[in-house]
């Protein structure tokens, strides 16, 4: 998996561990054949560079899904 391989040996510390956790989360969803959005890896990409906090994550990934499950029960 070559996903965020660019932060890996970043000089900051932070970004490299977070880089590594990402990597760690989405490989874990790999093992069961799952795919990620991109709008996941973009979320992450935003952590990893510390533009954005975890809670933000949280956040932006609820309202993600509540607005696509908002979609579908239109559809």
């Amino acid at each position: 998996m070559n996903l965020f391989e660019e932060y890996l040996n970043n000089e900051n510390l932070d970004k490299r561990e977070r880089a590594k956790l990402w990597r760690a989360s989405i490989g874990l969803q790999a093992v069961d054949n799952l795919r990620v959005s991109n709008f996941l890896i973009e979320t992450a990409r935003k952590h990893i560079e510390g533009l954005i906090s975890m809670e933000e994550v949280h956040k932006m990934i609820d309202e993600h899904y509540a607005q696509k499950r908002k979609q579908s029960n239109q559809d």
